[in-house]
């Protein structure tokens, strides 16, 4: 429990940072942001839990003929997605998240899994320390 929690504080941040402003294609809209960064963290946490592996496993031909270069779209394509939901969901969090164009939710999505993976590292989220942890008995 207490890291599904820690995975969604990641999540926020990581929307967080790419919605602070550098990314001029991508923003929170709302009167309360960090209520509003949880929840995108949260439908961002869903979508890339149950929908992304799914669309992995539909598109993984394409992904191997284009060496791999097709994630970057899926990637994007998931940030959009989330945008949608959150657009959706807009009355029960107070705000959304708006990525003008699959562009925007590319570079958006890069930058987001790089801080989430840093931060994953950090806080030792990334699963790799009970890996070691089994290892080593």
């Amino acid at each position: 429990m207490g890291t599904l929690v820690l995975r969604i504080i990641i999540n926020a941040v990581a929307i967080a940072a790419i919605t602070a402003g550098y990314l001029s294609g991508i923003r929170i809209v709302g009167n309360n942001p960090y209520v509003i960064l949880l929840g995108v963290g949260l439908i961002f946490g869903v979508v890339n839990g149950l929908i992304k592996p799914l669309v992995d496993l539909l598109t993984c031909a394409l992904t191997l003929l284009t060496f791999g270069l097709f994630r970057l779209i899926v990637n994007g394509a998931m940030l959009m997605l989330t945008a949608y939901f959150s657009r959706l969901l807009e009355p029960t969090i107070g705000g959304r998240l708006e990525v003008d164009n699959l562009l925007w939710g590319i570079i958006g999505a890069v930058v987001a899994s790089v801080i989430a993976m840093v931060l994953e590292r950090i806080l030792g989220v990334d699963g790799r320390r009970d890996d070691r942890r089994e290892r080593d008995r």
